[in-house]
């Protein structure tokens, strides 16, 4: 049984029952609270403990399925290649692999994971701008999909390591179109000053260069512009624009492409953005590319697993300072980064019914860890929050546990898949003796 939410106390952010409406994976109810699919967020927080990172089955195939039927929509030959990095967890790839889902990864680690859950190496792309020699061996000899390389010097490595092992790395090269994505600055990855890709006026002599170089077979090309797009499709647009230019002129020096990696980015509202639907980039793909007869790549992670996580937080204390009221959480930035890096707005719910429906006031809302950075929020409109009452910081689902550190001597927290009204611990809490285990004294210090 639901039952409505009062009006906020603040202006500007999104009151509770606005949160909960662009969320249907969360409902609130007068009984169990805050509830992620049918699970009631109070007993899972008792069960396991705080902190805890919640994520929901559901979600994850809702939000790649609608992107897959976008694609289609689109009358595009497109696979979809989950960004790992956005979460790791292997029973969150698992059910990505489930749906069909391949994966896109920037290290040996993030390959493991996806080969562990199930992702064959037929789908799974390796990107990033620092491959070792010994990444590149790995991926070669586990005959993954495509490298995407992106710099001279590391096309150079591949066709080395390749031709030592009687290989033939298929290799795409990402392209720098120097296109503002008009996102945060720490997530812009296609301007010029960007380390990312090969300036894209330079990529048909390259291309060119890599045809000859023995153990390499150039396949395509691929673009990434950022993360966290939200400012409309024009920066996709202009990218793809460009780099269906380089496919034609490719094409006109008789050198084979035979797909475009259109990356991902894609964001999502954690606050009151107004984010662009997935039908939306899937027409950007297709009015650039549908017409060259090419199947197309993106490779989605924030967009599929950012709305399908929470992360519950138990409050330790409520600090009254001189001008202000410090909701301080046993959840900090060393669980969730975001904030402290990207002054990123999360929404904060209480999930006991009670304090869903309590009258609210400005708050801050803090960690326990030793950094005035350690905040996740200013002056949010929040309910009286006595010790021990638990609030979930929602849309957590991607670069939460995967950023995770154990600054201060924190260990991770326990990460847990709720699937209808069932759920499973699927990360336990790392135990304090693990901080401990791998580290030495030397011999001499006795």
């Amino acid at each position: 049984m639901s039952a409505p939410l009062p009006a906020p106390a603040e202006a500007g952010d999104p009151d509770f029952a606005e949160l909960l409406a662009q969320r249907p994976q969360l409902s609130a109810h007068a009984l169990d609270g805050l509830c992620l699919e049918g699970v009631p967020l109070a007993r899972l927080a008792e069960a396991v403990g705080t902190p805890c990172w919640a994520y929901s089955a559901g979600t994850l195939r809702r939000r790649y399925g609608a992107l897959r039927a976008a694609l289609k929509g689109a009358g595009l030959d497109a696979s979809i290649h989950y960004a790992v990095k956005a979460n790791d967890n292997l029973a969150v790839l698992r059910v990505l692999a489930a749906e069909g889902a391949g994966a896109d990864v920037v290290s040996e680690g993030e390959l493991r994971a996806a080969r562990a859950a199930g992702i064959p190496a037929g789908r799974i792309v390796f990107s990033g701008v620092g491959k070792t020699e010994r990444e590149i061996r790995l991926v070669l000899a586990e005959g993954i999909f495509q490298l995407n390389a992106e710099s001279v010097e590391e096309i150079d490595m591949i066709s080395s390591v390749a031709a030592s092992m009687g290989q033939v790395a298929p290799v795409s090269i990402r392209v720098n179109p120097d296109v503002d994505a008009r996102t945060h600055a720490k997530i812009t990855t296609g301007k010029a000053e960007n380390k990312f890709g090969v300036a894209i006026d330079d990529a048909a002599a390259l291309y060119a260069r890599m045809a000859a170089l023995p153990g390499l077979r150039p396949i395509g090309i691929a673009v990434h512009i950022g993360s966290q797009i939200t400012a409309g499709l024009a920066a996709y647009r202009a990218a793809y624009a460009k780099v269906a230019e380089l496919v034609r002129a490719l094409r006109g020096r008789g050198l084979p492409v035979e797909r475009v990696d259109g990356g991902g980015g894609l964001g999502i509202p954690y606050r009151d953005e107004i984010a662009p639907p997935p039908e939306a980039l899937a027409g950007a793909l297709a009015g650039a590319f549908k017409g060259l007869g090419l199947p197309v790549m993106v490779e989605p992670g924030r967009w599929i697993a950012g709305p399908a996580g929470v992360l519950l937080a138990r409050v330790v204390l409520v600090k009254r300072g001189a001008t202000r009221r410090f909701v301080v959480l046993d959840a900090g930035m060393n669980d969730l980064m975001r904030p402290a890096m990207y002054d990123a707005w999360h929404g904060i719910l209480p999930v006991s019914p009670g304090a869903l429906h309590a009258p609210r006031s400005p708050a801050d809302v803090v960690g326990p860890v030793c950094e005035t950075g350690d905040t996740f929020t200013q002056g949010r409109a929040l309910p009286e929050l006595a010790p021990g009452e638990v609030v979930a910081v929602l849309d957590a689902g991607a670069y939460g546990a995967s950023m995770s550190s154990t600054y201060n001597a924190r260990p991770l927290a326990a990460e847990v898949l709720v699937e209808g009204d069932r759920w499973a611990v699927v990360r336990d809490r790392q135990p304090f003796e693990d901080l401990l285990a791998r580290q030495r004294i030397p011999e001499w210090m006795g």
